[in-house]
């Protein structure tokens, strides 16, 4: 319940300064699914969680430690679904984390590029690509508007979710190819969108 007065109030703040739509709900799985987008700005992932709780989705997500030293804060977000990790190194906290979210059936909401990035798209770190192999998860490619300000109007737009191929060995390379694919499926989910757009 308290969850959902949030997630409401939050969208009551955010809609009228970023005029959110969301596209391809449609192409939301049931189940377990790694949610990958691009980020460009600090309110992707809240537009994220809202496009999905549209569908009754409650994801978790991972997010930077920093945000979980204030104790309130660390609250709040852990109510929230978020769960901190240690960036710029091995952090097997967050990876075990990360696993058991999808091995109980939960999206999980990962920025393959591991932090914000200027335009559409970055270079992926092999993370999600990594979990999604060894859960076995479909990947949900999902393409946020870049260079989001006020008023203008942004989307959130799912293309179709899909699986990694299984590679003959599951090693660093086959993760960062793995990650290659997913950023490539976002941006090809950014063209669809501009294309939409236009036609």
């Amino acid at each position: 319940m308290l969850y959902n007065i949030i997630v409401w109030a939050v969208y009551l703040a955010l809609a009228p300064i970023y005029r959110m739509k969301a596209r391809g709900l449609e192409n939301i799985p049931k189940g377990a699914a790694v949610v990958c987008g691009n980020h460009t700005a600090r309110v992707d992932a809240v537009l994220v969680v809202l496009a999905l709780f549209r569908q009754g989705e409650r994801p978790a997500l991972i997010a930077k430690a920093e945000l979980f030293r204030n104790p309130v804060a660390r609250w709040f977000f852990t109510y929230m679904g978020a769960f901190p990790v240690n960036r710029g190194k091995a952090d097997l906290a967050a990876v075990k984390k990360c696993l058991t979210v999808l091995k109980q059936g939960k999206k999980l909401i990962i920025f393959p590029e591991g932090t914000r990035v200027k335009e559409g798209t970055g270079e992926a770190k092999s993370g999600a690509a990594m979990m999604a192999l060894r859960t076995q998860s479909p990947v949900l490619p999902v393409y946020i508007t870049p260079g989001k300000k006020a008023f203008r109007g942004c989307e959130v737009a799912f293309g179709q979710p899909f699986y990694l191929p299984k590679p003959e060995k599951a090693d660093a390379l086959a993760y960062k190819e793995g990650a290659e694919q997913i950023m490539a499926r976002i941006e090809t989910v950014g063209a669809g969108r501009e294309q939409a757009r236009h036609d």
